[in-house]
């Protein structure tokens, strides 16, 4: 009878060790998973036609640059400048 004890406190720390182990895996792969989106195309192509008129824009050498630089020299996208008319 003293080996029962034992043994379900052994088989106690062998399941909680199990779970720790499945959460660890879990979270390693959710952070994976996470990371994966990072390693796709860029939103905006620059080779893509960006509206109906930017071939007659890019013709003209009026097309709006495909990044700026904002107040802190960050480079962003230029979407603001892609979607406002023309002056």
């Amino acid at each position: 009878m003293a080996d029962r004890p034992t043994t379900a406190a052994s088989l106690a720390a062998t399941l909680a060790a199990s779970r720790r182990s499945r959460g660890l895996l879990v979270l390693v792969l959710l952070g994976v998973l996470g990371l994966l989106p990072s390693c796709g195309k860029a939103l905006m192509d620059p080779d893509k036609p960006r509206s109906q008129f930017d071939r007659f824009d890019a013709i003209r050498e009026q097309r709006s640059p495909s990044t700026v630089d904002d107040e802190f020299g960050m480079r962003r996208i230029n979407v603001r400048g892609r979607l406002l008319p023309k002056d």
